[in-house]
């Protein structure tokens, strides 16, 4: 059976937000700051990178949609989202 696949935002060290997908997140919160070889270009420059908000899909295909459409969302939408998982 297949990992599930995670949607998440970071927060990077220039105060940006970053949203991506993973299998693995914890393994990918280490590639986005450089501690294992990998991440994205856009956070290279940008870390350390801090985790706000994640959130389980059932597969990939799920987890891409849900990405796509945070990705549309504003700023301070996005800000909302992680901080109403913290409530």
């Amino acid at each position: 059976m297949d990992a599930p696949w995670t949607v998440y935002i970071l927060q990077c060290s220039d105060g940006s937000l970053y949203t991506g997908v993973a299998r693995d997140l914890q393994r990918r919160l280490m590639q986005h700051n450089g501690v294992l070889v990998g991440g994205s270009r856009y956070t290279r420059g940008r870390r350390p990178v801090e985790l706000l908000w994640s959130d389980p899909a059932p597969d990939r295909s799920a987890a891409q949609r849900r990405e796509a459409s945070i990705k549309k969302l504003s700023r301070d939408e996005k800000l909302r989202l992680a901080r109403a998982v913290l409530k």
